[in-house]
C-alpha cells in the first residue's frame, strides 16, 4: 500500500510540475483534479493559498485568498508555509485535516512540502504576472498612479482627442489637521472616498490618479470643470466605513491648465510642467485655484531670474541696507530705525516685493537675513567709530529661521565679530500659525533676551495675531500694524479707534514698548500722543533712507518741526 501511495505521489508531482511549467497548455479543471487527488492521498481536508502585495497589506489582511479544495472537515492545521520572494510579495499556504485523522509523519510532511512548493511557485508566478500590470499602473493602496495617467494622455494624443480637456493638480487643504481630528485611519478613508467622488464625477470623460498622500491629478473634459471646481471649494466626505453620516468638509487647492486648440501637444510631460507650478503658486500664496497662462509663465521666468542672480547679488553686495527712522513723537528725536533691504541691479532698484516672496519659497531668505544683519553691523560699527550716538536698529528675521537650532549662535557670532554691544540691536519677528512654530518662536525670543538682545513682535494686528502671542512670549516691543491705526476721517467712536486705544493701553500696562507703523499724517501723530504711544514709524517722517542719509538724521532733532502743534 505504501509503495502504491509513493508511486502515485511521484506521478502527481510529475504531472503537476509538467502542467505548471507549460502554462499555455494549462487546464484549470485538470489542475484542480490533481490537487484534489493529492489532498485525498495525504488525508487533507482543505487547502488555502493567500497572496499579498506587501507585508503591510498582509498585516491589514488585504490580499487574495484562494481555496481550491475543501471537503468541509478542515479542523486542524496540518502544514503551513510562508514565502517572501525578493519582489516583496507575501505568499502563504495552509493545509488542514480533520481532527480525527492521523497527523502527517515527517516523511509525509517532506513530500507535502515539496509538492506544495511547486504548486505555490506556480500560483505566485501567475499572480505576479497579473500584478505586473497592477503594480505598473496602481499604487499598493489601489489608486491609479501617475504612469496610468500618462498612458491615458498618450492615448488621447494618438487619437488627437487631447483638445477640449482640462488638467488639474490638487492638494487637499490642511489635511494634517484632518488626521488629527478624525485619526489616521479616518484620514485614509477620506482620501479614498474623495478619490471615488471625483472619479464618479469624471466617469468615462477623463482620468484621475493619486500622486501620494493628499495629492491628486485629474484629466477630464472641460465641460466638467465648473462641477469639479465646486467640489474643490468644499465637499462633505465620509470618514467612517461603517457610518455614512459621519462626514467632514474637505477642500482643495488646484493648479489648472486648460488645453486649447492653439496648444502644441507633444507629450504628457508638458501637462505636468504646467499644473505643478500652478499648484505651487496657489499653495505659496494661499489661493484656491491658479490657472496656468502667459502671465504665470512670466512669473515663473521672474522666479527663475531672481534665483539665478541672488547669489551674485550677495557676492557683489548689490543688496544694501536702507533705514526707516523711528521717531519719538514728543521730542522729534530719532530713537531707532528699521533696516530694510534694497537690491540695485543694472542701475535699477529692485523693490522687496519683487524678490522677497521668491526667496521665502526656500531657505534663500535665511541667507539674505544673515547678510542683512552683517550689513547692519558694518554700518553700526562705522557710526560708532565716527563718534555718533547710534539708536537701536531693528532687523527682520523670517519664520524660516524657527527650525534652525543654531540661529542664536549665528547672530552672536556676527555681533561679536564687529565687537558691538548688544543694546544696539532689536530682532523683529512675526506671528506664527502653528503650535510647533509658536514653541520655537518662544525659544528664540527667550534665547535672544538672555543675551541682552531686544525682540519685537512685528505687524501686530495684521493677519491672525492673538493676545496669547504677547501673553506667553516675553517681548520687549510690540509694533502695531498700520491696519489698526485710525485714518484721519475716522471718528473717536469707530471700532478701529477703540481697538487702537485699548491695544496701546494694554501694551503700556504690561510693560511693552509700543511702536506704531504706517504713520502718514500729522493728525495720526497727535493720535499717538493722545494714546501714549511714544514712537512712530512712517512716511510722515521719512521713507527708508540710504545709510549715509540716515546717519545725517542722527544729528540734532531733524523732525522737531513735524511734531509741533
Amino acid at each position: 500500500m505504501e509503495k502504491e501511495k509513493e508511486k502515485r505521489y511521484y506521478e502527481l508531482l510529475e504531472k503537476i510540475t509538467d502542467m505548471t511549467c507549460k502554462p499555455k497548455s494549462f487546464d484549470r479543471p485538470d489542475f484542480i483534479a490533481l490537487l484534489t487527488e493529492f489532498a485525498i492521498l495525504f488525508r487533507l481536508s482543505k487547502g488555502v493559498t493567500e497572496f499579498y502585495q506587501s507585508v503591510r497589506m498582509e498585516e491589514e489582511g488585504k490580499g487574495e485568498i484562494l481555496t481550491d479544495y475543501d471537503n468541509g472537515h478542515g479542523d486542524v492545521v496540518a502544514y503551513h508555509i510562508r514565502i517572501t520572494p525578493p519582489s516583496g510579495v507575501v505568499i502563504r499556504g495552509t493545509l488542514y485535516m480533520a481532527k480525527e485523522e492521523e497527523p502527517l509523519s515527517e516523511e509525509e510532511l517532506e513530500k507535502v512540502d515539496i509538492l506544495y512548493r511547486v504548486v505555490m511557485a506556480f500560483i505566485a508566478r501567475n499572480r505576479l504576472q497579473r500584478m505586473v500590470g497592477i503594480f505598473a499602473f496602481t499604487d499598493e493602496d489601489g489608486y491609479a498612479n501617475r504612469r496610468s495617467l500618462m498612458r491615458y494622455i498618450d492615448g488621447l494624443i494618438t487619437a488627437e482627442e487631447q483638445y477640449g480637456n482640462t488638467a488639474v493638480c490638487i492638494n487637499l487643504k490642511n489635511f494634517s489637521a484632518v488626521n488629527q481630528e478624525i485619526g489616521r485611519r479616518g484620514g485614509d478613508v477620506v482620501l479614498k472616498n474623495y478619490y471615488n467622488i471625483l472619479q464618479n464625477e469624471i466617469g468615462e470623460k477623463g482620468k484621475i490618479c493619486r500622486l501620494g498622500g493628499d495629492n491628486y491629478i485629474l484629466f477630464f473634459r472641460s465641460e466638467l470643470r465648473d462641477r469639479i471646481l465646486e467640489i474643490f471649494a468644499g465637499y462633505p466626505v465620509c470618514y467612517d466605513e461603517n457610518d455614512d453620516h459621519k462626514k467632514i468638509m474637505i477642500s482643495a487647492r488646484a493648479g489648472v491648465f486648460v488645453i486649447t486648440n492653439d496648444f502644441e501637444f507633444k507629450n504628457p510631460a508638458q501637462i505636468m510642467d504646467r499644473i505643478y507650478p500652478a499648484l505651487l503658486i496657489a499653495k505659496q500664496n494661499g489661493l484656491d485655484v491658479v490657472y496656468y497662462d502667459k502671465e504665470l509663465i512670466k512669473k515663473r521666468e521672474h522666479v527663475a531670474n531672481v534665483r539665478k542672480h541672488f547669489a551674485q547679488a550677495i557676492a557683489k553686495r548689490e543688496i544694501v541696507a536702507y533705514y526707516q527712522p523711528k521717531i519719538d513723537v514728543n521730542t522729534g528725536k530719532v530713537v531707532g530705525a528699521e533696516a530694510l533691504c534694497r537690491w540695485f541691479k543694472d542701475g535699477r532698484m529692485v523693490m522687496p516685493m519683487e524678490f522677497i516672496p521668491i526667496l521665502e519659497m526656500n531657505m534663500d531668505i535665511c541667507e539674505l537675513d544673515f547678510y542683512m544683519f552683517d550689513t547692519v553691523c558694518r554700518d553700526i560699527r562705522r557710526w560708532l567709530d565716527e563718534g555718533r550716538d547710534v539708536p537701536r536698529i531693528s532687523v527682520n528675521l523670517s519664520r524660516k529661521h524657527l527650525n534652525n537650532p543654531d540661529l542664536l549662535g549665528r547672530i552672536l557670532e556676527i555681533i561679536n565679530r564687529y565687537e558691538i554691544r548688544r543694546k544696539y540691536f532689536e530682532i523683529e519677528l512675526t506671528e506664527t500659525t502653528s503650535d510647533v512654530e509658536f514653541k520655537e518662536l518662544n525659544r528664540i525670543v527667550c534665547g535672544l533676551q538672555r543675551e541682552g538682545i531686544s525682540t519685537s513682535v512685528d505687524d501686530f494686528g495684521n493677519g491672525f495675531s492673538s493676545l496669547n502671542l504677547i501673553r506667553a512670549i516675553p517681548w520687549n516691543v510690540v509694533k502695531i500694524d498700520r491696519s489698526l491705526l485710525p485714518e484721519d476721517h475716522e471718528k473717536e467712536e469707530s471700532i478701529t479707534s477703540r481697538m487702537y486705544k485699548h491695544i496701546v493701553s494694554m501694551a503700556n500696562d504690561i510693560g511693552l514698548e509700543c511702536v506704531t507703523e504706517g504713520v502718514e499724517t500729522k493728525k495720526q501723530v497727535e493720535l499717538l500722543r493722545e494714546n501714549e504711544c511714544h514712537i512712530a514709524q512712517g512716511f510722515y517722517f521719512d521713507k527708508p533712507l540710504p545709510a549715509d542719509e540716515f546717519q545725517n538724521r542722527l544729528d540734532g532733532t531733524p523732525y522737531l518741526e513735524k511734531i509741533k502743534g
